[in-house]
């Protein structure tokens, strides 16, 4: 299999499992569909220093060193569209050469106010992929990362396995969750996130007459303290999908999201890269 996904390899079919049960291996300041990306305007050299002393100041306060800039998003995005066959494209990576990788965050279980408080201050731009099941209990809590500048994105109704399901019931789990995320969030999601990875040619279908563009699956994902790797040598590739959840104590061992979160943008860092925004390339 070939690890970069281009143009007609779109088409190619990206197998990937769950890696722990229950959890997928698995907004401008109001909807998702009409969120601008987070580059900032051009300022003046003081202004800038001052942005940037207050950048550092905000990671020092989680403990953090501060990740580059992205770039300023492509005038063209390098993924879009369907693929040579007219489906749904599958993707775990977008093509680029930009030391760049995207968050994601799975589910919506855990509702930490504190995580809101560190994405506000570090500026970090991710995409959420919600299941009703998890999240209906505090819709308001998601919009306010979506009042950030964070794409809210569709990962089901329930969260099963959409390979037991048939091809009439994927289509519910899918577009049910569409009127319910445009119901709550203001616009129907363009991505879906199939529960555990698991999908299948009535994925593709379904997603396709629910209004999705594009089944997004993963590289990496983010695990307690370490990060689960695809790669043999344990090495992010520019363009790489990282996956997250949101997951409070009782699943991380004590943990909360936020020092979850810190670990994860230690490993970025450390690698070399920093963090863009999924729907700028996709």
């Amino acid at each position: 299999m070939n690890r970069r996904i281009t143009g007609a390899a779109l088409a190619c079919l990206l197998l990937v499992t769950g890696w722990g049960t229950g959890c997928s291996p698995e907004a401008p300041r109001s909807h998702a569909a009409s969120v601008a990306p987070r580059t900032p305007a051009a300022k003046p050299a003081g202004a800038h220093a001052d942005a940037q002393a207050a950048t550092a100041a905000a990671y020092r306060k989680w403990g953090l060193t501060p990740l580059a800039p992205p770039p300023a998003p492509p005038s063209t995005k390098p993924s879009s569209g369907k693929t040579a066959d007219g489906e749904v494209p599958v993707i775990s990576e977008i093509p680029t050469d930009q030391k760049i990788v995207f968050l994601t965050f799975d589910d919506g279980t855990e509702k930490d106010p504190a995580f809101v408080k560190m994405m506000r201050e570090l500026k970090i731009p991710f995409t959420m992929f919600l299941t009703d099941s998890a999240i209906r209990t505090d819709y308001g809590y998601f919009k306010q990362l979506q009042g950030l500048g964070d794409s809210v994105q569709n990962h089901t109704l329930t969260h099963p396995n959409l390979r037991t399901l048939s091809a009439a019931a994927q289509r519910q789990e899918i577009c049910g969750q569409q009127e319910k995320l445009k119901k709550e969030y203001g616009s129907a999601p363009r991505l879906l996130r199939p529960p555990y990875g698991n999908w299948n040619k009535d994925t593709r279908a379904a997603a396709a007459s629910c209004g999705i563009e594009a089944i997004v699956l993963w590289r990496e994902s983010m695990q307690i303290k370490n990060m689960q790797f695809q790669d043999a040598h344990k090495k992010l590739h520019p363009g790489d999908i990282i996956l997250a959840h949101f997951r409070g104590p009782s699943e991380l061992k004590g943990r909360t999201m936020t020092q979850m979160t810190a670990n994860l943008l230690r490993h970025v860092r450390e690698q070399g890269f920093t963090i863009a925004r999924l729907e700028d390339y996709l």
